[in-house]
Parts: structure tokens; C-alpha cells; sequence
């Protein structure tokens, strides 16, 4: 399925609801990279329409659409659905990268904590927002960018999609059913104590 492609969207929710018997949990992990490969190469206004279109707009469409599947069910345990925010989307970053995730994930943190107002207590919602993440960006990264990773967590280290992979698991779990309308941050605790200067 194609995010970007509003027409595709409501074809996503329809066709997982019809193959699977039941669905407790919904993971809108759906999001694109504009900071490696051809994307990276895009200017600044290229990539923010993109990730408004698939980090927010199709977050917004397709979850809605899970949450009106289950509303009106009373679902046991209680189905959930859990979004992916960025824990610097409220503090501000600097720079380019700042100016494009900030918005960006703070419109899909607003908006999950939101439908959680809507939906509980038929559905729960809540937002894993990870920090500093090795993915393909933090593997490549100069060496700024990696001490500035490592000393902006107090847990002085990158965090791994597995860390991530956690607290959504834990976001998900069914016996975490008084979970709901609730921001994780997955980022080691954020150090204030960083004083390099930014590129």
C-alpha cells in the first residue's frame, strides 16, 4: 500500500480487518526517510509535503479507520493503537531536520492523543516517541551527530529499534489496558547537558 495515495488507504484498513480473524493492536509505524538514499537529496519542501503525507495524513485517515472498526464492538481485551511521534518534536531542534520532524511529529502526537479522547474506552491510543535511534541515518552519521546522540541521553548511549520495539510491545499489551492517551519517550532520558555547538 501506498500511504502517499489517499485512495490506497481506506483499501490498507479494509483488507486487514477481512484476511485477519481479529486485530488487538494496530502499530502506524508507517513513515518515510528523507535523510538517506535519493531522498536526502530532495529540498526542504519536497521532503516536508512528503512527510505531511505519509506521517500525518495517512496516520490520521488509516486510524481513524481502525478506530470506527472496532467503536460500538466492546472488544476483549481492548483493541489498541499506537503511533510513532519523536520526543524532540516538543522541545525543538535546530536546523533543517528540526523545522521538518518537529511539525510533523508533533501534528501525529496531538493527533493520537486526541482520538484517544474520542475512542476510549472502546479503544485505547497512545505514542511512543523514540530519541536518538541507530537507524540507517544514525549508522552513517558524522561524528557530531554520534556524541551528540550519545551525550544527549542519560543513558549515555544510541538508543535500537529494539528499545523502541519495546515500549511499543508494552504500548500494545493488552495487560496494560488503564494505558491509554499516554506519550512514551524511548530515548534514554534526555540530557540537558550537552554543549556542543550545532553544525
Amino acid at each position: 500500500c501506498d500511504l502517499a495515495d489517499p485512495k490506497q488507504q481506506p483499501a490498507l484498513v479494509a483488507r486487514a480487518f477481512e484476511k485477519l480473524d481479529r486485530i488487538d493492536a494496530w502499530i502506524h509505524l508507517a513513515g518515510i526517510d528523507v535523510l538517506t538514499g535519493d531522498a536526502a537529496k530532495w529540498d526542504f519542501e519536497t521532503k516536508l509535503r512528503k512527510l505531511f503525507e505519509i506521517d500525518v495524513l495517512a496516520a490520521i485517515h488509516v486510524c481513524r479507520r481502525v478506530a470506527n472498526v472496532w467503536r460500538g464492538k466492546h472488544q476483549t481485551p481492548v483493541p489498541s493503537i499506537t503511533l510513532v511521534g519523536w520526543d524532540q518534536a516538543t522541545r525543538g531542534m535546530e536546523g533543517d531536520a528540526g523545522q521538518m520532524f518537529g511539525p510533523v511529529k508533533a501534528a501525529v502526537t496531538a493527533f493520537g492523543l486526541s482520538l484517544a479522547q474520542d475512542v476510549a474506552p472502546e479503544v485505547r491510543v497512545n505514542v511512543v516517541s523514540p530519541g536518538w535511534i541507530r537507524t540507517s541515518w544514525g549508522e552513517s552519521t558524522d561524528e557530531y551527530w554520534d556524541r551528540r546522540a550519545r551525550e544527549q541521553a542519560l543513558m549515555g548511549r544510541w538508543g535500537t529499534p529494539e528499545d523502541v520495539a519495546r515500549a511499543v510491545a508494552f504500548a500494545a499489551d493488552p495487560l496494560n489496558s488503564f494505558c491509554t492517551g499516554q506519550v512514551i519517550e524511548v530515548n534514554g532520558g534526555f540530557s540537558r547537558r550537552f554543549a556542543g555547538d550545532a553544525k
